[in-house]
């Protein structure tokens, strides 16, 4: 099982330099994608709900409805206060049409319109039994449309945290199924920004506007119906302002895009600086480079700020603009409804109720409008995350996987050939044969390939032509969770998890007994340290290991490696951190934990692989030398000009 402290190993080679367009960590240049077809996108993540979605629409139109009939009730309890008002001051004893009559003979033609269109009974006061009937009616109404508004953000509420959760899992699965060449030219920041930062506006953005979009359609559609209803004509004067409305918000928001675009990648990218500089803290304020480390973050911090501003600022015209263009809507209404109570076309009822539906009708409008900046923001990172989820994959396991019958430790390099970019050549043509139970060191310069020899062993990355072969079989054939799971990795830059000293040790084999893992500790020497801690294995330490030395944390990473009882063993300047005494109690339990495995050892201290059964030199990509120490030592090569150097008198220059 592999003991690797993460799923990925970064290439001790050095991977392409970003450019040709690209920023600094391989982040996507700030521009605008595709906002309709992300829109869609985010849609389309809604259909595994779509039967809760129904619901929420079959409630919000039932909501709607309510409301929208609200303001018609109203109207007519209006109507009926000033009809009895207006009856009250006329003669007994009169039909209303000998009431207009006798007005139109005074000269009071207007009046007696408006009295014609009006129910009047003369002499007749207010009916306030009938008008506190109409207004507890509408009290019910709004009190059931309120429930059912409550029910309705419930439900969306619900369908955006399962969309969302889901969101997640998609994030998750791909990290697992990305290549190690991705994490290479992206920043950790970056791809942490867009698996929460990103996520989380997608989810703010979703729980504000489903709801809320969903209220204000239906709610102009229904308002739209009452307003034919009561006068088509004033439904035709309310609509005059609808282009213009369409107009400023297709035309701000047009601006406003690439502006939330920029945001959201601005915040990626002080993401990734802010975290780089908590993780090397250390070695920030050991260098001074503080002051270099503010600015930085001081020009990232702006650029946010200004491009932050500008997004909110442009698309916070939008509202204004909206409410501008309601209030000509609502002057229109007033005066041509006047107008035509006066001529006795409506009933003052009837005005009121429209003039309360063009409220109606232009609020929903300015939301959806004004929402236009949430929205905006919100797929400006759904674009960074489906550019995440797009990605190219690792080349997916063969179906039909194979396994060796018994795993030995055979390996076999045949022509192999690698590099991590096209005119870059690294590996070329190398062939190599470990047999079992043999310990191969690797030794070279800085950018020899030594540790992309072991990637490619583990898969970390495909070779490009030639093959892999474990005890016969091609790595290629085996699925990668198998391949890994015979091999085991101490590496150079160690890595501890959050949790006890025990569970750490553990992580490569987990469920085993105590007694197995203080075995694992005593034959790498991790219990002489434990046992001076006040709570032993249950100590916990932090996930970067700050209360254990560094020396401690290898240590550690050791005995890991060693409870796996992998079939092959990686060692990758395992002995590197440690203080020399240390070293030598190391160099015997890692002879121990070699029995009987194949090893590879990369090592550029020399001193630490003289008992290697061969010794491979690496130059720019190829094995240059192979053999035993004494042997390589005798023929005066590149493994003796290595061990001279090493070995020379401190004052002695390098080539």
């Amino acid at each position: 099982m592999s003991s690797s402290q993460a799923p990925a190993v970064p290439p001790r080679t050095p991977p392409p330099m970003m450019g040709r367009g690209r920023p600094m960590g391989g982040q996507p240049m700030e521009k605008s994608m595709d906002f309709r077809g992300s829109s869609r996108r985010v849609l389309r993540m809604l259909r595994p709900e779509r039967p809760i979605v129904v619901v929420a629409l079959l409630v919000g139109l039932v909501s709607v409805a309510l409301t929208v009939l609200g303001p018609k009730l109203l109207g007519h309890a209006t109507d009926l206060i000033f009809s009895g008002v207006i009856g009250a001051q006329l003669p007994a004893g009169l039909t209303k049409a000998q009431a207009v009559a006798q007005l139109r003979q005074q000269g009071n033609g207007t009046v007696a319109d408006l009295i014609a269109s009006m129910d009047v009974v003369p002499g007749q006061g207010i009916d306030f039994h009938a008008v506190a009937t109409v207004l507890l009616g509408v009290l019910a109404i709004y009190a059931a449309a309120s429930l059912l508004s409550f029910a309705q953000a419930q439900i969306a509420t619900r369908v955006v945290q399962r969309v969302v959760y889901r969101m997640r899992e998609q994030v998750e699965e791909k990290l697992a199924r990305l290549p190690l060449s991705y994490f290479d030219k992206q920043q950790r920041g970056e791809v942490l920004s867009r698996a929460t930062n990103d996520i989380d506006n997608i989810q703010q953005t979703m729980q504000q506007t489903i709801s809320q979009i969903v209220t204000s359609v239906l709610t102009i559609v229904g308002v739209l119906v009452m307003m034919l209803l009561i006068s088509p004509l004033l439904a035709l004067v309310a609509l005059v302002t609808v282009p213009l409305s369409v107009l400023v918000a297709t035309r701000v928001g047009k601006r406003a895009q690439p502006q939330f675009i920029k945001q959201w990648s601005t915040t990626g990218k002080l993401n990734a600086h802010i975290e780089e500089m908590y993780t090397g803290h250390s070695l920030v304020k050991v260098f001074g480079r503080q002051r270099e480390s503010a600015e930085l973050f001081r020009e990232q911090n702006d650029r946010l700020f200004e491009s932050s501003f500008r997004a909110q600022f442009i698309s916070g015209i939008i509202q204004p603009a909206m409410m501008f263009i309601g209030n000509i809507n609502y002057v229109l209404v007033a005066v041509v409804g006047g107008l035509r109570v006066a001529a006795g076309g409506l009933s003052i009822g009837d005005v009121q109720a429209f003039v309360q539906y063009s409220r109606q009708f232009s609020q929903p409008l300015t939301q959806v409008a004004s929402m236009a900046n949430l929205v905006q923001s919100g797929v400006a990172s759904a674009e960074r995350v489906f550019e995440l989820l797009d990605a190219d994959e690792q080349r997916p396991d063969p179906e039909a996987r194979l396994l060796p019958a018994q795993v030995r430790g055979q390996v076999e390099f045949e022509d192999v050939s690698f590099r991590y970019e096209e005119d870059r050549p690294l590996i070329e043509d190398l062939s190599l044969s470990v047999r079992p139970g043999q310990t191969v060191a690797i030794v070279g310069p800085t950018g020899a390939g030594k540790t992309t020899l072991v990637n490619l062993l583990m898969r970390f990355y495909d070779v490009r032509s030639g093959r892999i072969t474990l005890d016969g079989v091609d790595v290629a054939e085996m699925s990668r969770e198998e391949l890994r799971a015979q091999i085991g990795m101490v590496l150079q830059d160690t890595w501890l998890f959050g949790g006890t000293i025990a569970e750490n040790i553990a992580y490569g084999a987990e469920g085993v007994p105590h007694d197995r893992i203080v075995e694992a500790a005593r034959a790498t020497h991790v219990d002489r340290f434990v046992r001076t801690l006040p709570d032993g294995y249950d100590t916990v330490i932090d996930d970067e290991g700050s209360n254990v030395s560094v020396g401690e944390k290898q240590l550690i990473t050791i005995a890991r490696a060693f409870l796996a009882e992998p079939a092959i063993l990686v060692l990758d300047e395992a002995t590197s951190s440690v203080d020399t005494r240390t070293e030598v109690l190391i160099q015997h339990a890692m002879a121990s934990l070699r029995s009987g495995r194949t090893s590879f050892v990369i090592a550029h201290r020399l001193s630490t692989i003289r008992d290697a059964d061969v010794i491979l030199v690496m130059e720019s990509g190829r094995i240059v030398e192979q053999g035993d120490h004494e042997s390589l030592l005798a023929r005066g090569g590149a493994y003796s000009r290595l061990y001279s150097a090493q070995f020379a008198e401190p004052a002695a220059q390098p080539d």
